[in-house]
């Protein structure tokens, strides 16, 4: 069978959609921070397409979900953190790198009014910036226990549970930016290994 003639002229209309796309969907990410800056992560999403100068359906085609949105939205603040750590190597104590980490995810976490509240979903949307920030995490976490300064049976998942506890809490403060420092503190110390005779691991049926 003879291969088809390729006209070189059909490949522009194909490359005019993919950078129309891509413009779209950068006008939608601005349009995202804005509104959800100003009402928060659960303002209406026909808000945001219309904030960005597009259709809803042009919306739901780049972002199926809320949550997607979120995810895309947070992504390159997420990227900015995860090099932030990746770039201390091994200058901070694993507990003392996990720690920070933390703190910055939780600041993350109620970077919208409402975020926190779906923040372990928007994680797991697999988006970059959320794939990221949870392999360094889990890196981070399990360098701390490697070194024996974090307990053994801790999992990244009570990481971000704790997450959103704690962001939730903050965001009911009135001195929220002093409150997080001393509440991820908290939990940190509650995570540290303990020498024989002190608190006993956590297991599935205490919880």
């Amino acid at each position: 069978m003879a291969n088809a003639v390729r006209n070189p002229g059909d490949e522009a209309p194909q490359r005019g959609l993919r950078a129309d796309a891509q413009r779209n969907r950068g006008k939608l990410l601005a349009a995202a921070e804005a509104v959800f800056s100003e009402r928060g992560a659960d303002a209406s999403l026909e808000d945001v397409a219309r904030r960005a100068q597009v259709g809803i359906g042009t919306l739901y085609r780049h972002f199926p979900t809320r949550d997607a949105l979120l995810a895309a939205a947070c992504d390159e603040c997420l990227l900015a953190l995860t090099d932030k750590s990746r770039s201390m190597g091994a200058s901070a104590a694993p507990a003392e790198a996990l720690r920070v980490f933390f703190e910055e995810l939780v600041r993350n976490a109620g970077r919208y009014r409402g975020l926190a509240a779906s923040f372990g979903v928007v994680l797991q949307s697999g988006s970059p910036g959320c794939q990221a920030a949870t392999e360094e995490g889990q890196r981070l976490l399990a360098r701390a226990q490697g070194a024996g300064e974090i307990r053994s049976d801790v999992e990244f998942e009570d990481v971000v549970c704790m997450v959103t506890a704690i962001s939730l809490a903050a965001a009911q403060s009135p001195d929220a930016a002093s409150r997080i420092p001393r509440l991820v503190a908290l939990f940190i110390d509650g995570l540290r290994a303990r020498s024989e005779g002190g608190a006993p691991a956590v297991g599935s049926g205490q919880i």
